[in-house]
């Protein structure tokens, strides 16, 4: 069965009285997704299902894949993101796609509004430990964002100058979820977790000599945090761990609008 037929069956079912709204509604999250030339099939519902739309990941994309894979989402969605999208792609992009608008320390690209307010109670805050660590930080913070999140940035507070953080103590209590990027031994999750009352998400980072490994030392030492209440996410994940943070928030209000409303 096609998925036209699919649905109008499904439609028929609603008006007959056969199927509810709410079943149907949950059929439909699962249903639509629409295909790009030979090369892509553009899930229109994931946000129906998770909350989040479908974000396009810009490694091993030609421009032009790219290009048409916005211009089929931007007729959809008030938002469009494209992750690691390096300034020679964007170059190409530019050209191709009106309204673009492109995070260069994100590695980032996307169509939305000039200014996006958030949609939810709470705020991000997002910790790196140096400033090579920038590129994925930045990433989480504009992916939260976009995604509607508040989001507080607090850069370069290693743990080898233990005073940057300290002094600033007051972003990590405001927090509701907290985003930590680290390279190097990637040990300042472990000490902000110690300070926080809320949830840590921890992100190692490449960043490093030789024997962290292309980030597995800072991943490792963020397994075995010694504070509770850390989760992990893999190397270089800012965006991973931006999505975690937003599902944490939405998760809180769902739960607060349940009792407010029994």
């Amino acid at each position: 069965m096609s998925q036209n037929e699919t649905l109008r069956s499904l439609l028929e079912a609603v008006a007959n009285g056969k199927v509810t709204p709410d079943t149907a509604f949950d059929s439909l999250k699962d249903l639509t997704y629409e295909s790009v030339g030979e090369f892509a099939k553009i899930d229109h519902h994931r946000q129906l299902r998770t909350g989040f739309p479908e974000v396009i990941w810009g490694p091993g994309k030609t421009p032009d894949q790219i290009a048409q894979i916005i211009e089929v989402m931007r007729l959809r969605n008030p938002v469009v993101m494209a992750t690691r999208i390096e300034p020679a792609v964007y170059a190409a992009l530019e050209s191709k796609v009106s309204g673009l608008r492109y995070y260069q320390s994100a590695r980032i690209c996307a169509i939305a509004p000039p200014t996006i307010e958030p949609q939810f109670a709470g705020e991000i805050g997002i910790l790196s430990a140096g400033t090579a660590d920038l590129a994925v930080a930045e990433e989480a913070a504009v992916t939260a964002e976009l995604s509607g999140f508040r989001v507080q940035r607090l850069w370069d507070v290693g743990v080898a100058g233990i005073h940057r953080l300290l002094s600033n103590r007051h972003l990590i209590e405001s927090a509701s979820v907290l985003i930590v990027v680290a390279g190097m031994e990637g040990a300042l999750p472990s000490v902000v977790a110690g300070l926080a009352s809320c949830p840590v998400i921890a992100v190692p980072t490449s960043i490093g000599y030789g024997a962290s490994f292309g980030g597995l030392a800072p991943l490792l030492t963020m397994l075995n945090s010694c504070a509770a209440g850390v989760g992990v996410v893999n190397i270089d994940n800012g965006f991973g761990a931006a999505v975690l943070a937003g599902q944490i928030l939405r998760t809180a209000e769902k739960l607060r609008l349940a009792s407010a409303a029994s």
